[in-house]
């Protein structure tokens, strides 16, 4: 069994412990594959043939491409998310227990499985802003050490605690820091020696917990691989794989990856934020365009929003739907809801099976039992900023929001090959609806 995108995969979100590195990382990967970097606060300039990037908060990236035989153009988009739940410490995240225990004072983001947190290897990663002489500048944070932890309270204490206990996030998810001799100001301390900075030179912390558990590959026929931040990651990395790889000279093309969509979106950098249609404005206009130009690149486009979906449980096959079952390894998943929490419809869904059959990718259907109410993803957020004809699709992926989640390991390589086809075509659209792939 052909391993080899898993394992990239791996040495990826091992190497991205927060959305912050997983963007630096994405950043890398362009500026070495010759894409040229911007800003949003400076003029553009944009050439057929030219390409680019240019990110947000430096959590969220978008890189884009612009065919060198571009005219009446569309843009072929693919989108996912870089965040995941996890645990982040307030401003003043010290707590001195009897001089006998430094714990931090955390808060939850995202809806995370509070269990699966406990009696693991934890660190600290994230943003940290400096001062620096008369500028604010921003470090990346990864301790990379096994240096925290959420203890369990033993089953003598709480005879019941396999009953169903209730957690409180406030009580019992707290991480343990230091034993005897801690001391307030210790965590600064160790976040200044780590960067080489003074304590008192550090003006704000986006800082959050990070599982340490090594991610693996496992199974009688080494047929899954388990690891941190697979919602949303694995989506991430494998679009932006088949993005790199992919190219058709008559679109624009454009990956993005946005942060918070595990709180809603709703920051500057998130998908319900300005950026898509910021970025995707200034393209136009850039080249030349006016809005008209920008309505008719949307009208003829073409989006892929890619976040992973739920595989049937081996424990619990009554979650899932009755007809719509999805497993590992056996493809890519569409994803569909008739409340419109995902973005598929006829016309998208049928786009993206030519690109997949064409691909020789196997296609799997999710959809919720109607007497459940599911997740929901960006796709549909970015239709308030920036609307064209989008599916929804994803990964199948076991213990979603786990601290440790498990996929198939052959379902990588079908994501980056049917972006890759998706985007080795040129997509336009006629009047009455139909389609037109070249």
């Amino acid at each position: 069994m052909n391993t080899t995108v898993a394992e990239k995969l791996i040495e990826f979100i091992d190497q991205s412990p927060s959305a912050f590195h997983a963007t630096e990382n994405l950043a890398k990967r362009l500026r070495q594959a010759g894409y040229t970097e911007l800003f949003e606060g400076e003029e553009w300039t944009i050439e057929k043939g030219g390409k680019y990037f240019v990110t947000r908060n430096s959590s969220s990236i978008a890189a884009f491409r612009v065919g060198k035989e571009i005219s009446d153009y569309n843009f072929q988009i693919v989108a996912s998310h870089s965040d995941s739940p996890t645990f982040r410490l307030k401003e003043k995240a010290e707590m001195l227990m009897d001089n006998h225990y430094l714990k931090l004072n955390t808060e939850g983001y995202g809806g995370m499985i509070l269990t699966s947190w406990f009696d693991r290897p934890l660190s600290l990663a994230g943003r940290v802003m400096v001062k620096n002489g008369n500028q604010i500048e921003t470090r990346l944070l990864n301790i990379d050490r096994d240096l925290l932890q959420i203890p369990n309270v033993a089953i003598h204490l709480i005879r019941d605690i396999n009953e169903g206990k209730v957690l409180n996030k406030q009580i019992d998810l707290l991480p343990l820091l230091a034993g005897e001799g801690a001391h307030a100001g210790q965590l600064y301390d160790l976040i200044a020696s780590e960067l080489d900075v003074k304590a008192e030179d550090i003006y704000g912390l986006d800082v959050q917990l990070y599982n340490r558990t090594k991610p693996g590959i496992w199974g009688l026929n080494n047929e899954f691989f388990s690891s941190r931040q697979l919602d949303n990651l694995m989506s991430a990395y494998t679009t932006f794989e088949g993005f790199l790889a992919g190219h058709n000279e008559e679109s624009v093309e454009l990956y993005f990856c946005f942060d918070n969509e595990e709180v809603g979106s709703g920051t500057k950098q998130g998908a319900l934020s300005t950026f898509s249609a910021d970025v995707t404005h200034r393209i136009v206009f850039a080249l030349g365009g006016n809005e008209s130009t920008y309505y008719r690149a949307l009208a003829q486009g073409f989006m892929v929003s890619a976040d992973n979906a739920h595989a049937v449980h081996p424990n619990h096959v009554e979650l899932m739907d009755d007809t719509n079952h999805t497993y590992m390894n056996q493809g890519v998943v569409i994803k569909a809801h008739a409340e419109q929490r995902y973005t598929s419809d006829a016309q998208s869904v049928a786009l993206f099976k030519y690109f997949a059959e064409e691909a020789g990718v196997p296609l799997q259907f999710f959809s919720n039992r109607s007497d459940k109410r599911g997740g929901s993803t960006l796709g549909n957020l970015m239709m308030a900023q920036a609307s064209l004809n989008t599916v929804d699709v994803g990964c199948p992926q076991l213990a979603m929001h786990s601290a440790y989640e498990t996929a198939g390991v052959k379902d990588p390589e079908y994501m980056v090959r049917v972006i890759e086809n998706f985007f080795n075509h040129h997509v336009t659209k006629s009047g009455n609806g139909t389609y037109i792939i070249h």
